[in-house]
């Protein structure tokens, strides 16, 4: 892996009702939901739409992913979702994560993908344009 430090990517959220328990608690698991869609909107800004690579039969699958919950977010607050690239290997991505309630960190994680042929599922090196453009980033 290469270390490389990316631009700090940062998307807007507001829970609603069908992100919380009973309690009025954002449950767990949406926590990667939202870090999905800061990773999302991450790629699509490079220019990266869904799917990543029409025509290529190439996507990005999750192979890791490691998450600290740290304090939680509530029904109706505004928190900030941000994705930086940290690292490259050859078939990988790996983004440093966090949920934001203003300056306070309430969850925070790493997230590996990896960029596989859509047909067999085998990794396949990440294209030079790619890796350009997010060290331009």
């Amino acid at each position: 892996m290469t270390a490389l430090q990316s631009r700090e990517f940062s998307l807007p959220v507001r829970v609603y009702i069908e992100d919380t328990d009973a309690g009025g608690i954002v449950y767990y698991v949406n926590y990667l939901k939202y870090f999905e869609r800061a990773r999302t909107e991450y790629m699509r800004s490079l220019g990266y739409d869904k799917p990543a690579f029409p025509g290529d039969d190439l996507m990005f699958v999750v192979s890791e992913a490691n998450v600290s919950y740290q304090s939680p977010a509530r029904l109706d607050e505004s928190i900030t979702v941000t994705a930086r690239i940290t690292n490259t290997g050859a078939a990988t991505l790996t983004f440093a994560q966090t949920v934001l309630r203003g300056a306070t960190c309430l969850v925070n994680g790493q997230v590996t993908l990896a960029l596989v042929n859509s047909e067999d599922g085998r990794p396949r090196r990440l294209p030079a344009t790619l890796r350009q453009k997010v060290a331009d980033s």
